[in-house]
């Protein structure tokens, strides 16, 4: 895998592999997340999905793709720590399994250019009604959130345990703030974040690189450069010095717990360890413990935001149980900084993570999620590099990176009878 510069703050990733039999190409736009601008860029993207100035509608566009032996191509709206990211990917046929030596590179990517470059336009101006339509589609679902109760409740710990922070926003903004977007607002966002943002490009597959580049290169050549938004750093902020609990009441039968936990840990592959050890793995002392054993959650792991510290729990309870559940999740996080393990929960650990990370370079998809986050984060790491790197890890680095991980913010969210 290699990274280079092929234009004004624009980058690209090649991933060579003859392992696929399709193509799979990424344009993405990185600016800082910020609540005034996250809706205003996940709407664009949609809106630029609807066509483009030579395939100007979802009918046209869909025959092209059709004509290109049925590739594929998606909008796309991420959040990589405190960074958006919006645009397409698209995927096709590997050019070494067509006849008469045809090519689907050079048109597809001219096409990603296209549908960031080349908008279709209604009297000069973004289409109004696909602003409408697009508009309403997705207010509609960052508000069908709230029934997946589960993600519903993940999402509210990380809004109020980083309320004012960028890290607390959606990656699509609030269906408020959405409705509100008129067509004025948006052409102004793409005017300002198209010359501005930093361009990724991704590519995995079996073409040269040098041929990619210059496919990229060429798609992108009238891509306006003014000035260079860059995404910020994520900052990290310490726990607060007394634990916040949020209770919500909705219609539920069944309580949602999560706890968020901030760390300053800068030890990732310790960190990473340490999390499996916790609730990342099902050889976790939460899987094990407070699971199986106790019988306290339906479910309970928890996740490593390694980008911005956190650590966060998430768990489904009955409501009486709250007390007991938020008692013996913490007691867990405590035996993980006394170093009360056995070796298998280590050694398990680490073997389901490095088997997650091997599963990634089975995808091409999940190479190019790996890599945005990377080129989110500012860093070069590799999947091989990283898998290197949790093989050192010793017991003493995870007690260690446990033992700066600090509660922060409980969220439970129960039903309107229940009581905690």
């Amino acid at each position: 895998m290699t990274r280079q510069q092929i234009g004004d703050n624009m980058y690209f990733t090649y991933v060579p592999s003859e392992k696929f039999k399709t193509s799979f190409l990424s344009a993405q736009l990185a600016a800082p997340l910020r609540r005034e601008t996250a809706g205003r860029s996940a709407l664009l993207v949609n809106v630029l999905s609807r066509g483009t100035a030579r395939f100007p509608d979802m009918t046209a566009l869909g025959r092209e793709l059709d004509m290109l032996y049925g590739a594929r191509l998606d909008p796309t709206v991420r959040k990589k720590g405190e960074v958006q990211l919006l645009g397409f990917s698209a995927s096709c046929v590997d050019d070494r399994y067509l006849p008469n030596r045809e090519r689907l590179l050079e048109p597809l990517t001219d096409l990603l250019g296209e549908m960031l470059l080349r908008p279709a336009l209604q009297n000069g101006r973004l289409h109004a009604g696909y602003i409408a339509s697009e508009r309403e589609n997705l207010a509609d679902l960052i508000r069908s959130d709230v029934n997946d109760k589960r993600s519903y409740a993940a999402r509210r710990l990380l809004e109020e345990m980083c309320a004012g922070e960028p890290f607390g926003v959606g990656r699509m903004g609030t269906a408020r703030d959405v409705e509100a977007i008129t067509q004025e607002d948006l052409e102004r966002h793409y005017r300002e974040l198209l010359p501005r943002a930093r361009l990724e490009l991704f590519y995995c597959g079996s073409a040269p690189e040098k041929r990619v580049a210059g496919a990229f290169a060429r798609a992108f050549a009238a891509l306006p450069r003014q000035g260079a938004l860059e995404p910020v750093q994520t900052i990290r902020r310490p726990a607060r010095e007394t634990c916040r609990v949020v209770t919500e009441e909705l219609d539920v039968g069944q309580g949602k717990l999560c706890i968020g936990c901030r760390t300053d840990c800068t030890d990732m592959a310790a960190a990473m360890l340490m999390n499996a050890m916790f609730g990342g793995a099902t050889t976790s002392k939460l899987f094990v413990n407070v699971r199986e054993r106790l019988s306290l959650c339906y479910y309970a792991d928890s996740a490593y935001h390694r980008l911005k510290g956190l650590v966060t729990v998430s768990s489904g309870i009955e409501f009486q149980n709250y007390g007991r559940a938020v008692e013996e999740i913490l007691r867990q996080l405590e035996a993980l900084r006394r170093g009360d393990w056995e070796d298998w929960e280590i050694e398990g650990a680490r073997q389901s993570l490095v088997n997650s990370l091997r599963t990634m370079e089975d995808s091409a998809g999940s190479m190019e999620d790996f890599v945005m986050g990377q080129a989110a984060a500012g860093s070069d790491e590799t999947i091989p590099g990283l898998i290197a790197a949790l093989a050192e890890v010793t017991p003493e680095r995870v007690r260690a990176a446990a033992e700066s991980v600090k509660p922060d913010t409980i969220y439970f969210l129960k039903g309107k009878e229940g009581c905690a």
